[in-house]
């Protein structure tokens, strides 16, 4: 897949490629909730439709941050998971995470989340 950028400037690029409502919480459910399928991504709180989600996950996996294969012989069953190029965005979440507690009331990290 081909990108097209707005302009050089690498804030603008990554947005293109993450910036949009949904992207960054489905990688942060997969990075810091070991979420894997399709129907565990359904029941994050904040709601994601299933068109909107399908799109997103295909979308991780054309520009090589999400990796899929089977995990039943059903074909449509997939599991989902991240390639060390999304790995490498864990840095990025915890600062966002950060920032957010900092400055913005009544956020809070919720008790299950996973890794470090």
């Amino acid at each position: 897949m081909i990108q097209s950028h707005r302009s050089p400037c690498p804030i603008a690029c990554s947005l293109d490629l993450i910036g949009d409502r949904w992207t960054l919480l489905v990688i942060r459910d997969m990075m810091f909730f070991g979420k894997q399928r399709f129907e565990e991504f359904l029941e994050s709180p904040e709601g994601i439709s299933s068109n909107i989600l399908a799109n997103r996950l295909k979308s991780l996996e054309e520009i090589g941050l999400v990796e899929k294969e089977p995990y039943s012989k059903h074909p449509r069953r997939m599991n989902y998971q991240l390639t060390e190029r999304g790995k490498s965005l864990r840095p990025v979440l915890k600062v966002m995470s950060a920032w957010g507690l900092k400055h913005i009331s009544d956020t809070e990290i919720p008790e299950f989340t996973q890794g470090e």
